[in-house]
């Protein structure tokens, strides 16, 4: 399985703080907003990565991920000129994802969560169809809408609508078998002028291979893209990782845990980022134990 990351869009909700900077790029309390849905695809096993950015963003990743391999990856990266909808990701990385299955994380969604990386491993496993996590929310009317059955099965999918049936958001994170290339290629643009993920996902829906997993209560999903949501954000990670004394989406740690890079390697990225907090708990994660 491939991964991508939409890291594109000019965070227009953001500005100023956008305005020389990604949004991607901003701090979510103690690191970038970019290492959660990193964190994410990392926790599904997977690998390969390629992030979807801007020309003038595509130095300021390179500057702190590089290639991936300092962490057991291996990171891509794709230039998009101007957001054109989340579908068009998988017509921009067709020759990345080859025959290959697919998950797409959007740059600015954090998950988190009890028994989070078994669930993802499970939507993994599938090797037919596509797979959508859908989270209950209080204003629906924002997201993309999902109507369930009784038994958690999609009945509709409707964008964003003014009286939605349902109070259950599609969340930015979609797997997919290798047909999703055919799918987006076929696509005609929206009202909007976009390629829609929805219009993806129905696609599935209508050939009866598409899944949906509830993300149930003791789960958080955070969308990021007003200052409000951003602090929010910032606010819930500081009092978890505060509580518990465990960093949320350190990929570092992830790397080491899934066994992708060793106790050395480990202390060397710890002493790179020596005399900082950050440093210090990469340094006692040996201690700790896997």
């Amino acid at each position: 399985m491939k991964g991508i990351i939409l890291a594109g869009g000019a965070g227009s909700r953001l500005k100023p703080m956008t305005t020389a900077v990604n949004k991607h790029l901003l701090s979510v309390y103690d690191k970038p907003l970019i290492y959660y849905p990193l964190a994410t695809i990392m926790l599904s096993g997977v690998r390969e990565i390629m992030f979807i950015v801007r020309p003038e963003d595509e130095a300021s990743y390179r500057l702190l991920l590089g290639d991936g391999s300092a962490i057991g990856l291996k990171i891509d990266y794709c230039l998009q000129d101007q957001p054109r909808g989340i579908a068009e990701a998988f017509i921009l990385a067709r020759d990345f994802i080859g025959g290959d299955h697919v998950v797409l994380a959007l740059g600015d969604n954090i998950f988190f969560g009890h028994a989070l990386r078994g669930i993802l491993e499970a939507a993994r496993a599938y090797k037919d169809g596509a797979t959508i996590f859908c989270y209950r929310v209080s204003d629906p009317e924002r997201f993309g809408v999902a109507e369930l059955d009784s038994q958690d099965r999609v009945i509709a999918l409707v964008e964003k609508p003014e009286k939605p049936r349902s109070n259950y958001a599609v969340t930015g994170l979609y797997f997919y078998d290798p047909s999703v290339v055919r799918i987006a290629a076929g696509l005609k643009p929206s009202a909007r002028g976009e390629l829609e993920i929805t219009d993806v996902n129905r696609q599935y829906l209508a050939e009866g291979r598409l899944r949906c997993r509830v993300l149930e209560r003791g789960f958080a999903w955070l969308d990021t893209g007003t200052p409000d949501a951003l602090l929010d954000a910032a606010n819930y990670i500081a009092t978890i990782e505060r509580r518990q004394g465990l960093k949320i989406a350190c990929i570092e740690e992830i790397a080491w845990r899934q066994g992708w890079i060793g106790d050395a390697h480990l202390a060397r990225l710890a002493d790179a980022q020596r005399n900082t907090e950050y440093g210090a708990y990469l340094s006692e994660l040996p201690r700790i134990g896997r």
